[in-house]
């Protein structure tokens, strides 16, 4: 008997694929437990449509991601952090204020986590700072630090 899967089934394949298993094995394992429907016309024309549907948000992702990577080449993001005698820092800027920032010049929100930082900046000055906005883009962002 032929069964889309509904999720991952170990020895058979992966969400979506259609395989052909024993006809006990999909009645009294697969179905039961919905991890598996019948590979019907109609079920197969629902995972169809499902595919291009998603196939289409990919790709609308990947396109606001590369159009927010342009307009952020052009962003330079003013924070403060507060200096002692000789220029010496105290505390540092970290991904959450580098947030705050954007949100707060730009009016876009962004997430703490998507910020590729190895350490908090720790310095007064212009530093370049990696954004990872989709698993194929990552966009360079111009942080400048100041005195407060």
């Amino acid at each position: 008997m032929k069964v889309i899967l509904l999720c991952d089934v170990k020895p058979h394949g992966k969400k979506g694929d259609i395989v052909e298993v024993s006809d006990g094995y999909a009645r009294n394992v697969l179905i039961k437990k919905k991890q598996a429907k019948e590979a019907t016309a109609v079920n197969l024309n629902n995972l169809k449509l499902d595919n291009m549907h998603t196939e289409k948000v990919a790709k609308e992702n990947l396109e606001a991601a590369v159009n927010m990577e342009k307009t952020m080449k052009e962003w330079l993001v003013e924070t403060s952090i507060k200096t002692g005698e000789g220029g010496r820092t105290f505390g540092s800027v970290s991904s959450k204020e580098i947030a705050e920032a954007i949100e707060k010049q730009y009016g876009e929100k962004l997430d703490k986590k998507k910020f590729i930082m190895d350490e908090p900046i720790r310095s007064v000055g212009t530093h370049e700072v990696k954004v990872k906005l989709h698993p194929k883009v990552t966009a360079t962002l111009r942080v400048h630090v100041g005195e407060k």
